[in-house]
């Protein structure tokens, strides 16, 4: 459910301003909507100050984070840390980006051999002039009588060639300058690179333990620019101030209680249409499972939007389910969740760690289901027994997927239909309801080429008929129907492609099916038992690495896209944030 909310303007004296702010932060149930863009020498400060921990904080974690360090003193000067981390990671990049070019050179040189370029220079002020040069092969032999040519290497048609001579002479191919070093000289600095960069991930990983009092310190100082902008972005008027924000609407008594006391100007209305209102959201236990995935996902629904959180849950569990299809995938994630996520990652959040059971739980039910386990073909042509056989049919699977997208979109306009009532508009969402049905079963006749049903085109033109007549009812029936037949128009097609989008469960789903009995018949027939391990183990890997971003990828657009289109959210929502301690 989505919280009813009030605007609020609060008015008080300038002297006053940082104590309304400070007493408005104590209560934490104002969202700010700034009156003027908040700007001061105090507001760039905490601004450069979490950058600093934000830059500390994304390279411990990358390079530090789980690993079981012994527990240290708590950071004395957290931006004295944060800026030493900083550094550190600096100079990684620098050292690999210069590692990197040496490994270039090496591998340039190493066709020309190991030699010592100041001998070469000490020739040279002998008269004997050494210089390297790309010739092609055939060309060799047209070069001048008196050059020393030593074929070195030689690449395709192009011949490395050291030419040696008494005076410089210039020749027709390309020269290539003489190293500055040795190759064995920049394979010592590559050696010598490598321990540095080993070194200063140590020292980095020293500095693992101060990762919490690190977050603590950028949680206080969003807290305070929070304060200083939520101070600075105050409207003024003459000797008073003026905050405006947005607050639930169960609130109100408590924020007005707090004006009287402190005799602040108070005003509490409606939100204007045009009003950019924060969402929050309440939902049951069972719905708020879903909220860090959307979180993860940074996507709100609008505050006159629907809360569409259930569905979201629902349904994509079920297509995780789907997706993954594999019984022995969803204990390994299970597995992963329970003992690994939990424990070595920080994880937790007991919502984020019961949605990981939930989807794993889908994945196990469904590969019970089809009889999945590991693929459905086993080693030495073993096949997993299914409950429901007929989720190993091509044709069912696919009609099943159509249905689930049919009832998927049909949830969106019913539900749209319910708000509507009593309205006549509610009626056009009925006939986008069995436009949606007939889609179902044009989509079945297209693509399974099953029969189309004799209530098929009475349905898709009843449909029709009420999207056209009830789009926008109004006493100028003309202009009604002409903008009910622009949404057809706009709209018709698209109903018939978001059913037969869900087709995509299908593909995908047999698609890891498919890798998983490749990889066990692979095995099956490699005659080597440490081969067979070998292959099972890095087949199966890249399933259970590829399937959830097969998810993120499929199952988070039917929801966002597809059913959110049908059912109007545009995920277009700012979170409710009230200033707060």
């Amino acid at each position: 459910m989505i919280v009813k909310m009030k605007k609020v303007w609060l008015v008080c004296q300038s002297k006053d301003a940082q104590s309304t702010v400070s007493q408005l932060r104590k209560l934490g149930l104002v969202h700010v909507e700034h009156q003027q863009p908040p700007q001061s020498k105090d507001i760039a400060a905490l601004e450069e100050d979490i950058n600093v921990c934000s830059g500390a904080l994304d390279v411990l974690s990358r390079y530090c984070l789980g690993q079981e360090k012994p527990p240290q003193k708590p950071v004395s000067d957290w931006k004295l840390a944060s800026r030493h981390i900083i550094d550190l990671d600096k100079r990684l990049d620098q050292l690999r980006e210069y590692s990197f070019l040496v490994k270039n050179r090496i591998f340039k040189w190493e066709l020309w051999g190991d030699f010592e370029p100041a001998a070469i220079l000490s020739l040279a002020a002998k008269h004997i002039f050494i210089r390297f040069y790309e010739i092609p092969v055939n060309e060799i032999k047209n070069l001048p009588a008196e050059l020393i040519v030593k074929k070195i290497s030689v690449r395709g048609n192009i011949a490395n060639c050291v030419i040696v001579s008494r005076e410089k002479r210039d020749i027709a191919w390309k020269e290539i300058p003489a190293p500055k070093a040795s190759l064995s000289a920049m394979r010592h600095k590559l050696q010598q690179d490598s321990l540095v960069e080993d070194a200063l991930i140590k020292d980095l990983c020293k500095h693992s333990d101060h990762y919490e009092d690190i977050l603590k310190h950028k949680v206080l100082l969003e807290k305070e620019l929070a304060f200083q902008k939520a101070l600075q972005g105050m409207g003024q008027s003459g000797g008073l101030v003026y905050l405006v924000g947005y607050t639930p609407v169960e609130a109100v008594a408590t924020l007005e209680e707090t004006a009287r006391a402190y005799q602040w100007g108070i005003s509490i209305q409606d939100p204007a249409d045009e009003d950019v209102v924060p969402t929050l959201l309440r939902q049951p236990r069972w719905v708020s499972v879903v909220r860090p995935l959307l979180s993860f996902l940074g996507i709100t629904p609008g505050y006159r939007e629907l809360d569409v959180s259930w569905t979201f849950l629902i349904f994509f569990s079920i297509f995780f389910g789907i997706l993954i299809g594999d019984a022995g995938y969803g204990v390994v994630y299970l597995l992963l969740t329970r003992f690994v996520l939990k424990r070595k990652l920080g994880l937790k959040q007991a919502k984020a760690t019961l949605l990981l059971y939930v989807l794993s739980s889908s994945a196990i039910i469904w590969g019970m289901l089809s009889g999945t386990f590991f693929g459905q073909q086993w080693l030495s042509g073993v096949k997993v027994s299914a409950l429901v056989p007929q989720l190993n049919d091509a044709k069912f699977f696919q009609a099943l997927c159509f249905f689930l997208g049919a009832v998927h979109l049909s949830i969106a306009h019913s539900w749209r239909t319910i708000l509507k009532l009593p309205s006549l508009s509610a009626l056009a969402d009925i006939g986008w309801l069995l436009i949606v049905w007939a889609a179902f079963f044009l989509a079945r006749t297209l693509i399974l080429d099953d029969p189309f049903p004799w209530f098929g085109k009475p349905l898709l033109f009843s449909g029709i008929s009420l999207v056209v007549l009830f789009t926008n009812p109004q006493r100028n029936m003309l202009k009604a129907i002409g903008e009910g037949l622009g949404t057809i128009a706009l709209s018709l097609v698209n109903s018939f492609t978001d059913v037969v989008s869900y087709i995509r469960l299908f593909a995908v789903g047999m698609a890891g099916v498919a890798i998983a009995d490749a990889t066990n018949a692979m095995a099956s027939s490699s005659g080597n038992a440490v081969a067979a391990v070998v292959i099972v183990s890095i087949g199966h890997a890249l399933n259970l690495v590829m399937g959830p971003m097969s998810v993120l990828v499929h199952g988070v657009r039917l929801n966002i896209l597809e059913f959110s289109g049908h059912a109007g959210v545009s995920w277009s929502g700012e979170t409710y944030e009230p200033l707060a301690e």
